[in-house]
């Protein structure tokens, strides 16, 4: 189990170690992925959610303080985090099939989970914005709207972007496929998670 804890790690500086070791299908392997990629799912979503529109109003009529934003962010964040696992999963894995894997559905899962450590990742930007804008960040027209507000969306976009080129470099590892078909297997996934960011 410590391997895949250290592999979540690697993944941001030697991804394709990482995901060539997700072709493993050694039940005990497998078992020992499942604490971290539920992490990974976990904290990517906290991430995702509070980076929202909804999240940047919660606390304009008053019904919200910061210990119910932060239950807020547990909650949706794993509501959303467990519904794009298996969703965007199921994509990554359709899309592979027709493009020849006899990979399993979980395995597809997997490499989504490992490619949105970023994402996770992104979770650290909080604490600083908190520093700079406390809880403005929750409230309509506060000032992490200008120009250093934007500094920090274009920090988080770059965060998945970064979770984009690892899905790549996933798919292309674990099926030892060329860029191109890579690039094609993983396209659907991040135009959906593009289209629901953009939403």
């Amino acid at each position: 189990m410590r391997d895949w804890w250290l592999r979540t790690a690697l993944v941001l500086q030697s991804p394709r170690a990482v995901f060539v070791a997700l072709r493993s299908d050694d039940p005990a392997d497998v078992s020992a992925r499942s604490e971290p990629v539920l992490l990974v799912v976990l904290l990517s979503g906290m991430a995702f959610v509070l980076s929202t529109k909804t999240a940047a109003h919660l606390m304009d009529d008053g019904d919200y303080d910061g210990l119910l934003v932060a239950v807020w962010a547990f909650l949706a964040g794993g509501l959303f985090g467990g519904v794009a696992y298996w969703v965007l999963g199921a994509i990554l894995h359709w899309s592979s099939v027709v493009l020849g894997s006899e990979g399993t559905f979980r395995r597809s899962r997997q490499v989504l989970a490992f490619a949105a450590v970023p994402v996770a990742v992104s979770l650290v930007l909080w604490p600083v914005k908190l520093a700079v804008y406390g809880d403005a960040l929750f409230r309509t027209g506060g000032p992490d709207a200008g120009s250093g507000g934007e500094a920090f969306a274009w920090a988080w976009v770059a965060f998945e972007l970064w979770a984009g080129v690892l899905l790549v470099i996933g798919v292309r590892a674990v099926h030892g496929w060329t860029w191109t078909r890579a690039v094609l297997a993983a396209a659907l996934p991040i135009v959906v998670i593009a289209l629901a960011a953009l939403a």
